[in-house]
């Protein structure tokens, strides 16, 4: 009995001391909820944040996908993993190639036979995610309101509203590209627990 009884304390005393050691954490995030709130992020930094948040998914995509498996299709009617990860990749450049003061792409999609290896796939999704990014730098605040053409619809738009445009196409990606990870039987980077 004695011995239980020292294990009860022992117990209590490694809960207390977990419980004062957890008040200054729990204090400081009281006080910034009762702080007032911070600024919102500027008008291209929101834009830059975001781009650079569905890039930063679809390169761990990329980057952790079985090579052996890049030509997978769910599917035979869609488009191979692989191909996905270059359609999305290559649309950045209907916004970074007007935003920089280029043409935009003919209009297809780059060929998986130009890129046949999984090193090549991951270096140009990362290469048109870090020129996006760079064109959104190179804009600033002031830059988000200027005028590019739409070559779809042949229409002026706000460099902002091109940038959320593409956002929301890589977003739409990278939906489809989860699907291909749970067919094929395997879990996305996003939905593994965190270390």
């Amino acid at each position: 009995m004695k011995q239980v009884g020292s294990t009860v304390v022992h117990i209590l005393s490694v809960a207390l001391v977990a419980a004062v050691l957890g008040v200054p954490a729990f204090a400081q995030d009281a006080a910034k909820k009762d702080g007032p709130p911070k600024p919102p992020p500027s008008p291209s930094q929101a834009l830059l944040d975001s781009w650079n948040d569905v890039g930063r998914k679809l390169i761990a995509m990329a980057e952790d996908f079985p090579e052996d498996k890049y030509d997978f299709k769910p599917t035979p009617a869609q488009r191979s993993f692989a191909e996905q990860l270059l359609h999305a990749a290559g649309a950045n450049y209907y916004f970074t190639n007007p935003v920089m003061g280029q043409k935009p792409p003919a209009g297809e999609d780059p060929k998986r036979s130009d890129y046949k290896t999984k090193a090549a796939v991951v270096a140009f999704v990362k290469k048109s995610f870090e020129e996006g990014a760079a064109a959104i730098k190179a804009k600033g605040d002031k830059g988000m309101s200027d005028l590019i053409v739409d070559p779809f619809a042949n229409q002026q738009q706000r460099v902002s509203d091109t940038g959320w445009s593409l956002l929301e196409h890589s977003g739409e990606h990278y939906g489809q590209l989860v699907t291909y990870y749970r067919v094929a039987g395997l879990v996305p980077p996003e939905s593994r627990p965190k270390k």
